[in-house]
């Protein structure tokens, strides 16, 4: 049973991926900081932030349209990181495990979108 959204694994997972990104942007250049890195971390952060502000929500409708939010973000993420990839700010190994994050996260996400819109 589920307490609040902090027991949501897709929160859980989402959460700790933010803090990944925080980490690692602050080795971006210096002249990323107000570019990338802002736009990387506010994406990063509206992913988690969304899946709990909807799980706060009154009805279904308002939680599964905060969570397609959050999924929007995640491509935009998702997007962003395939460009630090690209500019060569991420070595190859974390573009890979950014990568498989994502799509974990993107799968969850899913899942749970589609488990409550059949209620």
């Amino acid at each position: 049973m589920l307490r609040n959204y902090k027991d949501l694994n897709v929160w859980q997972k989402a959460y700790n991926f933010c803090l990944d990104v925080y980490r690692v942007t602050k080795k971006f250049p210096r002249e990323e900081n107000f570019c990338m890195v802002s736009q990387m971390r506010r994406a990063a952060i509206s992913v988690p932030s969304n899946i709990a502000e909807g799980y706060g929500r009154k009805t279904t409708k308002e939680y599964i349209q905060f969570l397609y939010i959050a999924y929007g973000s995640l491509c935009e993420l998702e997007t962003q990181i395939l460009l630090s990839g690209d500019l060569e700010y991420l070595e190859s190994e974390q573009l890979l495990e950014f990568q498989s994050g994502l799509g974990d996260i993107e799968r969850m996400l899913k899942s749970l979108i589609r488990s409550l819109e059949k209620k």
